[in-house]
């Protein structure tokens, strides 16, 4: 039984040590010691279906288990992160490539055009930054003359809007969020008739925002109604 232990824990191991060395792309949004330790848990859960040990199944999973929250603990080593998780990787600086990076990150520059076009940015020449992240995601810093001008610079005073907290959901109340915004049912049932729903069922979205508990209703069915702030 050790000498399985010790073997599931070496494993894991050069499991991460070999997704690290498949590059960034591998993984996108996962780190490598997350997609180890997935990879282990499927592995080891199908195993009974071929050897029937469940025994053995079951210590592997739990040593699994225990491994990957000591290895996410022990990342908050700043020298043991760079090594097991990365660190990010500057692909675009000032509008222009640096094929090394690219390169070293085993990204294609076919994936990152096309990570920057869905972020919104399909000319790289109005980029500042652009950073591969140790997770595999793609950050953008644009430059600042293309930047989002705020209403602070334009010295526009601007209201509160307010969080849309969802009440219905496909038709279902939401008794717990109706609480957090010290609302009840006959609250909502006022709102909803003054829109024009006199039925909860009718509708499949609703939302009411903190700010000025205005109602936003969609049936949808591809529209949707701002309900009367009362």
């Amino acid at each position: 039984m050790f000498w399985f232990i010790g073997k599931t824990i070496l494993l894991y191991f050069i499991t991460i040590m070999i997704i690290r060395t498949m590059g960034k792309s591998a993984f996108a949004q996962l780190t490598a010691h997350d997609l180890a330790a997935i990879f282990f848990v499927i592995s080891l859960a199908t195993g009974p279906v071929v050897t029937e040990n469940l025994v053995q199944t079951i210590t592997g999973l739990v040593v699994i288990g225990l491994v990957h929250i000591g290895f996410s603990r022990l990342m908050l080593f700043n020298r043991l992160n760079k090594i097991f998780v990365g660190k990010p990787t500057v692909v675009i600086k000032h509008g222009s490539l640096i094929q090394e990076n690219l390169k070293g990150s085993h990204f294609t520059l076919s994936e990152l055009l096309s990570e920057v076009r869905e972020k919104g940015y399909p000319d790289i020449s109005i980029i500042d930054y652009g950073i591969i992240e140790p997770n595999g995601g793609i950050s953008i810093v644009p430059k600042q003359e293309i930047a989002p001008v705020t209403p602070e610079q334009l010295d526009v005073e601007t209201s509160y809007q307010g969080l849309p907290i969802a009440v219905i959901i496909e038709g279902r109340t939401q008794h717990q969020n109706l609480e957090l915004i010290n609302k009840d049912e006959q609250w909502l049932d006022k709102k909803l008739a003054a829109a024009g729903y006199p039925d909860r069922n009718q509708i499949f979205y609703a939302a009411v925002r903190d700010g000025d508990d205005s109602l936003l209703i969609d049936t949808g069915a591809g529209s949707n109604r701002n309900g009367q702030n009362k």
